[in-house]
């Protein structure tokens, strides 16, 4: 039998309170294999001269030094990779993650800056979508033949109780405005400096009510016309009146993948089915994707002068009306179920079978889809279309943080851009083994 050891242990202990020296540089301290690093690489290869031409600091003129676009986006493409999408939390990952000091190189940046340079470049961030395809399609990594669909549903930085109806958004933009006015006297009134620069922050964020309820009231007019269009059109029962949020009037109450309904909007990305890379992006703030296929079309041909001879989408894309146009004008065949196509042929029914008054097009579409080779074709819209959609999620696309559909289209954008940038490096990869 063991007997006890009575003297006590020598253990290392911590010692936090020690001054230490690390002559390693930033390069040194990141890993050589770091994903900070490919994201550098791939911005570099990017043409920013158009978010260059935008900055007033130029050689020559007075001006502060303007942060390297590079940088910026940079740090948002790993933000986006690492399912960050907060502009503050951004900032203090810049100043706590080796990572992002790396991009940034010793430059400081705050939330102020990153969250402008994102909200207020989505025409320029559409454009590096377009540069960056059209690129890859130069060098025969993608081909655009097949394009696959689909849409979706991300929760806006809206609550439920700040849709209200016309009279009470009239109510709400007179005390809003009664608001702004007194803030304007109190600032004229106080000679203390600090006081004023907080008075003056208050009548800004004041104002920027009244222009969103006066937002509120615009969008709910148009819903109140459309809606009154459709009763027309259709005879349809009356339904309650529309309502718009205050907080972000471009935001709808939509039916979310869980079932319940809350504000949102519906992001529609286009993806090349042989080489799984984004090639369109929109947001619409409706929570069908009901006609979504001849816009995104459009835009396809508009960003590349090239339209895809196949697009696959699920039924609810298909519109008779956009299969036609589609056919008729852009040579493109479209690959979507015939609604209640097993209903119809339970009934004895050939659902496959062009009706009388089908256009071309459409008696085309309604043959095609009852083919085997349909079929085929058709299953490479889930492990595409809905491929791209998880993807996006499992980067963190569940909630906007921004308001506004400029804004909201933008980090949709840097979404493709960040999945465009992990699959164009397996592209690559595969074509220097083949």
């Amino acid at each position: 039998m063991s007997t006890p050891n009575p003297a006590p242990p020598r253990l290392r202990l911590p010692e936090r309170h020690q001054m230490q020296i690390d002559e390693r540089s930033l390069d040194q301290l990141l890993p050589p294999d770091h994903v900070a690093r490919t994201v550098w690489a791939y911005v570099e290869g990017l043409d920013l001269s158009a978010f260059r031409a935008r900055i007033k600091a130029v050689e020559g003129k007075a001006g502060q030094p303007t942060i390297d676009p590079r940088i910026l986006l940079s740090l948002w493409l790993l933000a986006t990779l690492e399912g960050v999408g907060s502009a503050r939390e951004l900032d203090r990952l810049t100043g706590l993650h080796i990572a992002y000091e790396w991009l940034c190189g010793g430059v400081s940046v705050n939330y102020h800056t990153l969250s402008d340079f994102r909200s207020d470049n989505e025409a320029l961030l559409s454009g590096l979508l377009t540069q960056s395809v059209a690129t890859l399609m130069q060098q025969g990594l993608v081909e655009l033949q097949e394009v696959a669909q689909d849409g979706l549903r991300v929760r806006a930085s809206a609550g439920a109780k700040s849709f209200r109806r016309a009279a009470t958004l009239q109510e709400c933009l007179e005390k809003a405005e009664q608001q702004v006015e007194a803030l304007r006297k109190q600032l004229d009134e106080d000679d203390g400096a600090v006081s004023r620069r907080q008075q003056a922050a208050r009548e800004r964020a004041a104002r920027e009510r009244v222009e969103r309820i006066e937002e509120a009231l615009r969008q709910q007019q148009q819903l109140a016309t459309r809606q009154e269009q459709v009763q027309k059109e259709k005879g349809a029962k009356r339904k309650k009146e529309p309502r718009a949020s205050t907080t972000d009037p471009d935001a709808r109450v939509m039916k979310m993948p869980d079932g319940g309904f809350r504000p949102g909007y519906n992001a529609e990305f286009a993806t090349d089915t042989a080489s799984g890379i984004v090639v369109g992006v929109d947001v619409v703030p409706v929570g069908s994707d009901h006609g979504q296929l001849l816009p995104m079309v459009e835009q396809i041909e508009a960003r590349y002068q090239q339209t895809p001879e196949r697009l696959l989408a699920d039924g609810d894309f298909a519109t008779l009306e956009d299969i036609q146009t589609l056919h008729e004008e852009h040579q493109t065949d479209v690959y979507a179920p015939v609604k209640n196509a097993a209903k119809e042929q339970a009934k004895g029914n050939d659902p496959y079978r062009p009706k009388p008054k089908d256009p071309p097009g459409v008696g085309a579409w309604r043959i095609r889809m009852g083919t085997e080779e349909a079929k085929t074709i058709y299953q490479r819209r889930a492990q595409t279309a809905e491929w791209t959609n998880a993807r996006t999620r499992n980067m963190g696309l569940r909630q906007f943080l921004v308001r506004g559909l400029g804004k909201v289209r933008a980090v949709a954008l840097l979404y493709a851009l960040a999945h465009n940038l992990m699959q164009t490096l397996l592209l690559r990869a595969r074509a220097a083994v083949a």
